[in-house]
């Protein structure tokens, strides 16, 4: 939504909004381009009456300002009907989808365009450190988005991605989650048909080949191009045009060549890890060959891409000991992320500290499988506050002694900068704020150590 706020003030409007509890980086992008925000859901706000009000799926029944909207004659809709109206409608859209990795993905996507000299709109779920923004209107007619299945709003619940109608698509992975809105896998599988039923017969669809659930879903139906991606070693990559694999003695997958057809376009050296930002590499690559630009070119501009913030972005260093910030908040993201993180520090410990905050999370949908996926970290600190919603005894048994649970986040940083030791690294994973834990980490930590 903030970044829907940023276009809008692009295109021209006077634009305000309310939220709770906004924090970094939205919350100093917003007050940077001057857009006021009044902090909670009153019907106030709707005085004077605005031309329009742009409703955000936060928003529910019940709540004042939305009563008083119901009640008045102020027309309002959905983001991303909003978006699909005013600023999509003429435009070559490019969207990213999957359960992970949407974020980097489309920060990738608008760099490569951008540094074509394609001057893309984008509108994405982080802050792209080589835009410093999340969003913007752009000035040709391609933009890149990211492309989520969360509902619309409390008025539409179809997914935000089917108002897109992309020109070119990428899926890159289908698992479940949103357990909040999606009774199954399957409900989540048949919104993702509902995008693929959107791109036009010459548009292009860029597929993740080794995900047995996106198979099944074009499976349903698809009238448009296909160009399948995935790792070189991987048992389909037979059945992919685009494949990759690390260069020789690179563990970490920092350096790795990209193959279109078999054949080589180049290699990729740059500071992210995982092979997960291969993958999301090769298929911003190959989406962005959609749009014109080729391989080499795409490849070359990669090494000057400088990462988003809160994806293993480096918060701090203290006595040796390196605190990170992470948005991993399912069971394969933080399996994938710790396993980057291993390829690169090698047999240095790595403490893992995640916060359960998305709804999925907090009803405890992924709680039997949140022990394997955290198999890679030498020490696990989990917040666990009173409300968490589901019992954390099961998963401390299973971490045995690498396990601790916390229920106040100031303890937490208190406990953790105690335990931490000189070669550490912190891995701090969350998709909210965690409560300013990384500053009240690093604060606890220079108490400690001093100027060590």
């Amino acid at each position: 939504m903030g970044g829907i706020a940023a276009i809008a003030r692009a295109a021209g409007h006077r634009v305000t909004g309310s939220d709770q509890n906004v924090y970094p980086p939205m919350s100093t992008q917003l007050e940077a381009l001057g857009i006021e925000i009044t902090q909670g859901f009153e019907a106030a706000q709707l005085e004077p009456a605005p031309d329009v009000v742009v409703v955000g799926n936060v928003m529910t029944r019940g709540k004042p300002v939305i009563e008083a909207l119901l009640e008045s004659r102020i027309p309002y809709v959905s983001g991303p009907e909003w978006l699909a109206r005013e600023v999509l409608r003429d435009r070559w859209v490019l969207a990213v989808a999957g359960t992970h990795g949407k974020t980097t993905t489309s920060s990738l996507l608008a760099w490569i365009l951008d540094a074509a000299g394609l001057d893309p709109g984008f509108l994405i779920g982080g802050v792209p450190a080589n835009f410093n923004v999340s969003a913007r209107l752009g000035s040709t007619p391609f933009f890149v988005i990211e492309a989520d299945e969360y509902d619309s709003a409390f008025f539409d619940k179809r997914a935000k991605f089917v108002h897109y109608r992309p020109r070119t698509a990428i899926l890159n992975n289908l698992e479940f989650d949103h357990a909040d809105i999606y009774r199954d896998v399957a409900e989540i599988q048949r919104q993702f048909h509902h995008l693929v039923r959107t791109v036009p017969a010459s548009g292009r669809i860029v597929w993740n080949v080794d995900d047995a659930r996106l198979a099944e879903t074009l499976a349903m139906g698809c009238w448009s191009e296909r160009e399948g991606f995935t790792r070189a070693n991987a048992p389909t990559a037979r059945d992919a045009l685009w494949t990759a694999r690390p260069v020789e003695g690179v563990a970490d997958y920092s350096r790795f060549e990209v193959l279109l057809g078999g054949a080589s376009q180049g290699v990729v050296e740059w500071s992210l890890i995982g092979a997960h930002n291969m993958e999301n590499a090769l298929a911003a690559i190959a989406a962005a060959r959609h749009a014109g630009v080729p391989p080499r070119q795409a490849i070359a501009s990669l090494s000057r891409f400088e990462g988003v913030a809160r994806r293993m972005q480096l918060r701090g260093e203290v006595a040796g000991i390196r605190v990170y910030d992470d948005f991993a908040h399912h069971p394969t993201a933080i399996h994938t992320t710790l396993d980057g993180l291993r390829r690169r520090v090698g047999k240095a410990r790595i403490v893992a500290v995640l916060e359960a905050r998305s709804n999925t999370m907090r009803m405890g949908v992924h709680r039997d499988t949140l022990a394997p996926s955290l198999a890679l970290a030498d020490e696990v600190w989990l917040f666990a506050p009173p409300d968490l919603g589901w019992d954390t005894k099961p998963l401390m048994a299973a971490l045995g002694e690498r396990g601790h649970a916390v229920a106040q986040v100031d303890a937490l940083a208190e406990q953790l900068a105690l335990a931490l030791q000189p070669g550490d690294h912190a891995l701090i994973m969350s998709n909210g704020g965690f409560g300013g834990l990384h500053g009240k980490l690093l604060a606890n930590l220079e108490k400690r150590f001093g100027n060590r």
